[in-house]
């Protein structure tokens, strides 16, 4: 590498190491250190195909794919004798995995999803080739269920598939499963399909609540949750964990890679499940619980704090991500703030501390400040 090239790579590793010290606008952990696994790096781990089937390709972590998916399956309650998953890329694929089944399952269906859903399910739909209603939602991001109802009404000779959001990616509302499931019921709708969006509280939330409402046991035919997020990874990351004879309805033998094509990417990412894993060794129920509990306490002081100098700041019930009117662009670029409809957000995810919200909150009393003695 020539010298110009290095002072290039120093330069960004420096603007990526400053640039991190301003990161509260989306839901990303930062206090992992992988450091153990670096000698890994060296090897092209490749998991493709079925992760509980053996491949000719050797270079893999599919055992240990394997207690990731267990550790899942475990915490959202799956059936023991008819569950399966696999690491994804991210809570995107997943998602799109679970639609993918829905669709296998009743390809007359119709996919409801509230407005507040995820950018990447109209997508997946689209590529899926799926018809769709969008649902209403609620001011706190959750599902309208009386716009669901109607909706499902109108439409009650289609199979119905949810997509119910654990979770949305500006204010964190979770949809109720119990009340979707009383729809279905209600509307005599026997043929149906829920998957669940679960991206950042799916993980956290199955730890804290002892009945969580929206796992395998509330009849959810799929989970998908995003690893890099309240786990943390260097590499996106997810798993999706999905009934097994669903699955099976969709895979085909690959005869030279001696697999069977289950998933939705062909090669998969190899190291991604050793983070994960590796995580969830070092840290545990307990701990992963310990650290879900410090997070939303970080939330709460967030809330008090700008509270304290005049924001309009709130949460939903559980959640990390805090709410408020979007600042000046100026904030919103140091800080990295995701805003949509004239609202903003910090997510307190583990690797922010009570001194970089002090400091956040300090910018915007001074901006605040500013802006009234401009009106004198």
């Amino acid at each position: 590498m020539i010298i110009e090239e290095k002072e290039r790579l120093n330069d960004y590793i420096q603007k990526v190491q400053q640039r991190a010290e301003h990161f509260i606008g989306h839901p990303m952990a930062t206090d992992f250190d992988y450091s153990d696994l670096y000698p890994l790096l060296k090897y092209p781990l490749n998991n493709g195909g079925d992760p509980l089937v053996g491949s000719t390709y050797d270079l893999n972590s599919r055992s240990i794919e394997k207690e990731v998916i267990d550790f899942f399956a475990s915490l959202f309650r799956a059936p023991k004798n008819n569950s399966w998953g696999y690491v994804t890329n991210g809570g995107s694929e997943g998602n799109l995995y679970g639609l993918y089944l829905a669709r296998e399952l009743y390809p007359q269906g119709m996919v409801y999803y509230s407005e507040a859903t995820h950018y990447s399910v109209q997508k997946n739909m689209h590529v899926l080739g799926m018809p769709s209603i969008v649902i209403r939602s609620q001011p706190t991001g959750e599902m309208d269920y009386d716009d669901l109802k109607e909706a499902i009404r109108l439409h009650r000779h289609q199979p119905a598939i949810i997509l119910a959001n654990i979770g949305t990616a500006m204010t964190e509302a979770k949809d109720d499963v119990p009340s979707i499931r009383r729809i279905l019921k209600a509307g005599a709708i026997k043929s149906h399909y829920i998957h669940c969006d679960a991206a950042l509280a799916g993980t956290y939330l199955a730890l804290l609540e002892e009945d969580h409402s929206f796992d395998f046991s509330h009849c959810v035919d799929s989970i998908a949750i995003s690893g890099h997020k309240f786990i943390g990874s260097p590499i996106p990351c997810g798993v999706v964990i999905v009934k097994k004879n669903y699955k099976e309805r969709i895979g085909r033998a690959i005869q030279y890679i001696g697999t069977i094509d289950t998933t939705v990417t062909g090669s998969r990412n190899g190291h991604s499940p050793v983070f994960l894993w590796y995580a969830l060794k070092q840290m545990g129920r307990e701990g992963l619980r310990a650290r879900a509990e410090n997070s939303l306490q970080l939330a709460l002081y967030a809330v008090q704090q700008l509270q304290h100098i005049g924001v309009n700041a709130w949460r939903n019930h559980n959640a990390l991500t805090v709410v408020f009117p979007q600042p000046s662009k100026e904030i919103c670029v140091k800080w990295q703030l995701a805003s949509e409809g004239g609202l903003s957000h910090i997510i307190c995810m583990p690797g922010i501390t009570k001194e970089t919200i002090d400091r956040f909150v300090c910018d915007l009393a001074e901006e605040m400040s500013t802006n009234v003695g401009d009106k004198q």
